[in-house]
């Protein structure tokens, strides 16, 4: 808009320049010209007088005296020669008469004048006014855009805004400044804004408390049911017991993903530098004993990178990640953590992986895979990883792996 606000401006400065110059322009060249022609009748008058008097003597003192002077020539010619005026690619011919008293007719003087000078006279005058004309654009340009920047300063507040909004900071407002139609806006978006944010919070705040509140009698549930297993002699009866603790143990899981869902998107933190391998090598102590228990690798390698990332959240989303890549890969397998530029980090494990279009729906919360993503999983650790990379400005996304198996690119901001 400021550009198209600054043209808008010069263009208008242009036409009125336009609109004042050119009819200048033919009056100066009409002037010019007529000057030029008037002088030169006046001085083939004078000649024609003299030849009429028969003074020659004061006729070759003029005649050299204009020849020296302009770059003109005169030409004293015979009576025969009719009077006129010519304009041609020569300049100005003019040949006037030289009538004695009498009427009779005694010669006739021709008086040549180029158009050079004219013509260099009008370049130098149409220069400066070209000159002129294209400083007085450069000024209404820079005019312009002060005038285009105050104007549309409130709508860049109100775009700022927006992005502070579409990264997830619902404390974000908009100043009520400018003219009224930009303050009513703002005052709507504001008043929209904390709706919204009301609503969130809310829903935000149900979803923890909720899963806050769930823990303890689901805690309880599965205490009675160990209980109860270990007084409980029908096979039968034990089995269905284990079964409901399964799925007790899997609601509980699920409890927590959404604990650390709704945590994960109420964060609204700002990105710092992070130094990845440091971050990979402390998640690797964490997991290193649920690995050594089936002799699983666990591998890094590339460069030592940093990227942009709120604290905390590479570690959450590294965990998940692991988490999920031990669960499906085979005892005595590898998993490879690598670290490219520009902030690129991939997670590559040795399970079976998974078809393209269970890949597609992998981030979707709740989605579980047939049967590849392990017994307790809730379908949510990939929704939280996407969530907290997303939220420091980072894409996430998922590729079959060279060798089999899954890879997880993770690419942030490199800082």
């Amino acid at each position: 808009m400021i550009r198209q606000l600054v043209w808008s401006y010069v263009l208008l400065v242009a036409v009125a320049i336009a609109a004042f110059t050119v009819p200048v322009a033919f009056t100066l060249n009409n002037q010019l010209y007529g000057d030029a022609e008037n002088t030169a009748r006046r001085e083939a008058d004078t000649a024609a007088l003299l030849l009429a008097s028969g003074d020659t003597r004061s006729l070759n003192a003029l005649v050299d005296a204009y020849e020296q002077q302009t770059p003109g020539k005169i030409d004293v010619l015979g009576p025969e020669v009719p009077p006129g005026k010519v304009w041609d690619s020569e300049g100005l011919k003019l040949t006037v008469r030289a009538a004695r008293p009498d009427g009779t007719i005694a010669g006739a003087i021709r008086l040549s004048y180029p158009d050079d000078p004219i013509i260099d006279r009008l370049w130098y005058i149409w220069g400066f006014r070209a000159a002129l004309a294209v400083g007085v654009l450069v000024v209404a340009a820079f005019l312009g855009l002060w005038l285009a920047r105050r104007v549309t300063r409130p709508l860049r507040e109100l775009n700022a805004m927006a992005g502070r909004l579409r990264d997830g900071d619902l404390t974000a407002r908009a100043e009520e400044t400018g003219p009224p139609e930009t303050r009513t806006l703002a005052r709507t978006l504001n008043t929209a804004t904390e709706t919204i944010g009301t609503l969130v919070g809310s829903q935000r705040a149900f979803i923890g408390d909720a899963s806050h509140q769930l823990r303890t009698p689901l805690t309880a549930l599965r205490l009675s049911l160990d209980n109860v297993a270990d007084g409980v002699d029908d096979p039968h009866v034990r089995e269905d017991v284990e079964m409901a603790t399964a799925e007790v143990v899997r609601m509980s899981r699920l409890v927590n993903g959404l604990l650390a869902l709704a945590r994960a998107e109420a964060n609204v933190a700002h990105p710092e530098p992070v130094q990845v391998l440091d971050v990979v090598a402390e998640r690797f102590t964490a997991w290193r004993a649920a690995a050594d228990e089936r002799s699983i690798s666990l591998v890094s390698e590339g460069f030592d990178i940093r990227v942009l990332a709120t604290p905390g959240h590479l570690e959450q989303v590294l965990d998940n990640v692991l988490s999920n890549a031990l669960e499906v890969s085979p005892d005595g397998g590898t998993i490879l953590v690598r670290t490219t530029r520009p902030g690129l980090l991939e997670i590559i494990d040795s399970g079976p992986g998974l078809p393209d279009a269970d890949r597609a729906r992998a981030f979707d919360r709740f989605w579980r895979g047939q049967g590849l993503t392990g017994k307790g999983g809730s379908g949510l650790g990939l929704a939280i990883v996407k969530q907290l990379v997303t939220d420091d400005g980072g894409s996430v996304g998922l590729a079959a792996a060279p060798g089999g198996g899954l890879c997880v690119r993770i690419r942030l901001s490199p800082a």
